[in-house]
């Protein structure tokens, strides 16, 4: 079964495209063919790369502001040319799609119809930067290969178990009914992360507390017990919570107020503020990157290292308030973009944690290993690396939805 798998941004877009022969593997195969597109950089120009699991690799530009034309180029380099992995696009089974809010009503993934393209078109007001860009995605692929199913993978679907006394805000119960709750992002990482985990550990899943630190540009972290997440940091909105690239995480609501009364700022300035021009960036006045970050600390930056304390001392303050959700702990995973490659964070969020028998082992830590315990063998918890993969948990998610249909 060929599994085309498309993640759509406003501004960038991955896809890749999987072959599932039998069961699904434990560990996750390399795509047959991955493709990007990135117009973010010049107006009206997309900037595309492919690359086949053999290593052929193709380059290019057009240009086009059209969602259809990108991705009809897109295709055309799987079924021709050097990175051609198909004799033709009626070969693709199914099309799975990462759609970042699936709201109330959509808690688990599902075969896209014209009343689930509705909910998302009108989801698109709790994720205006995401939302509308995974239906322009949709209608594409619908215009390219017509009927071929295609399934929508929520990502906040994961948290939908969340109990009501993590999810409800303590504002009038009137919010609640008006769906203004948590409800939790990157979900399609955190499950993956925790499947993952029990797969390295050789674990059965449900018999284990995780705790998943979603670590990149924008940071989550997630409670996960009996296989499925009790609590997350990121809320009715991806900037709640800890501290991120360029978002501010959670602040004293009393702040907006305050700025707003003092006709400092409108609220699209507010929303710029909290989104594009807070945390690691904010803070330091420097980058949202947390390799540069570092690389100013080395040079004495006191506003990033400023960043850099004020970024471990919210991660710290989280994975407390995760393991009270979960009354123990099992497994700490890290992942994503900083997860995956700052021994120093990972090691810095564990020193607080001595006392529950964290131990790292700093070899291990330093290493750079990928879907490896760095934890010592004495250690009461297991600490991991995983390098998330969303796009496999897509596809794995879109498999077990045709078994079932």
């Amino acid at each position: 079964m060929k599994i085309l798998v498309l993640n759509a941004g406003s501004s960038t877009q991955k896809s890749c495209l999987y072959d599932i022969n039998g069961d699904i593997p434990s560990s996750p195969p390399a795509p047959l063919w991955e493709g990007k597109v990135d117009w973010s950089h010049n107006q009206g120009v997309a900037e595309i790369e492919v690359e086949k699991s053999t290593g052929e690799k193709l380059t290019e530009e057009i240009a086009t502001d059209s969602q259809s034309e990108i991705m009809a180029r897109l295709l055309n380099t799987m079924s021709a040319g050097s990175t051609k992995v198909i004799n033709q696009l009626s070969e693709i089974d199914l099309v799975g799609h990462r759609v970042v809010h699936g709201g109330r009503e959509y808690r688990q993934s599902v075969v896209i119809s014209e009343k689930v393209k509705q909910a998302i078109a009108n989801l698109a007001k709790l994720a205006p930067a995401h939302n509308p860009a995974n239906l322009a995605g949709i209608e594409a692929v619908e215009n390219l290969l017509g009927e071929v199913p295609q399934i929508a993978v929520f990502d906040t679907a994961f948290h939908r178990n969340i109990p009501d006394a993590a999810a409800i805000y303590p504002g009038p119960y009137e919010w609640a009914e008006q769906d203004i709750i948590r409800y939790g992002f990157h979900g399609i990482s955190h499950q993956y992360c925790a499947e993952r985990a029990a797969d390295i550990l050789d674990k059965d899943l449900r018999s284990l507390r995780i705790i998943t630190c979603h670590l990149g540009n924008g940071c989550s972290l997630a409670a996960i017990k009996n296989g499925y997440s009790v609590d997350t940091t990121m809320g009715f909105t991806p900037v709640d919570g800890l501290m991120m690239g360029s978002r501010s995480g959670s602040i004293d609501p009393g702040i907006l107020i305050y700025l707003l009364r003092q006709g400092n700022c409108t609220v699209e300035q507010l929303d710029y503020v909290l989104n594009k021009a807070s945390g690691l960036s904010g803070i330091s006045g420097i980058s949202s990157d947390m390799r540069q970050i570092k690389a100013a600390i080395s040079q004495g930056h006191e506003r990033a290292q400023l960043a850099l304390d004020i970024y471990v001392h919210r991660l710290r303050s989280y994975i407390g308030a995760m393991l009270a959700s979960l009354g123990g702990l099992d497994v700490l995973v890290f992942t994503a973009g900083v997860g995956e490659n700052s021994p120093e964070i990972r090691q810095a969020a564990c020193e607080a944690f001595e006392f529950l028998g964290i131990k790292i082992d700093s070899s291990k830590n330093t290493n750079k290993l990928v879907d490896q315990d760095i934890a010592t063998t004495d250690s009461a918890v297991r600490v991991l690396v995983i390098h998330t993969q969303e796009d496999w948990q897509i596809a794995r998610e879109c498999y077990h939805i045709n078994l079932r249909e």
